[in-house]
């Protein structure tokens, strides 16, 4: 039996850089891999800290669910790494704008250390849209 599988990819967000995909449609769900807060075009971390790392993390998953035809209202669920929990607040405040009501099912931790000196990572699982046939 073979699985029905697609891998999402876009230039609007920064390229995997390693042995995964951006991320992947299966089932009516898409599963977009962590995003740091990456610029596309350089790869390199942006300026400005924890907000501006967190503002470009959630435009990096906009982008890649664009790319799949949905969008981020349609999360089903999402994961915050942060490498220093006393930045929960300021990055609740800016996830809270990036998402409508109902918001989706999340978790937040604290890890010791994010790839490429990064202080905040979220992935997502999100609802494809459906389209009539």
């Amino acid at each position: 039996m073979t699985i029905d599988r697609q891998p999402i990819a876009t230039p609007q967000a920064p390229a995997a850089i390693g042995p995964y995909s951006q991320a992947m449609q299966s089932g009516g769900q898409l599963w977009i891999s962590g995003q740091l807060g990456l610029d596309p075009v350089s790869g390199n971390l942006v300026e400005g800290g924890i907000e501006a790392q967190t503002r470009q993390a959630l435009a990096n998953l906009q982008a890649i669910c664009e790319a799949a035809g949905t969008s981020l209202h349609q999360a089903l669920r999402c994961t915050i790494y942060l490498t220093d929990l006393r930045d929960f607040a300021l990055v609740n405040g800016l996830y809270a704008e990036a998402f409508s009501q109902p918001y989706p099912a999340r978790a937040c931790i604290q890890v010791a250390a994010l790839p490429k000196g990064g202080v905040v990572e979220i992935d997502a699982v999100v609802a494809l849209k459906h389209h009539a046939h």
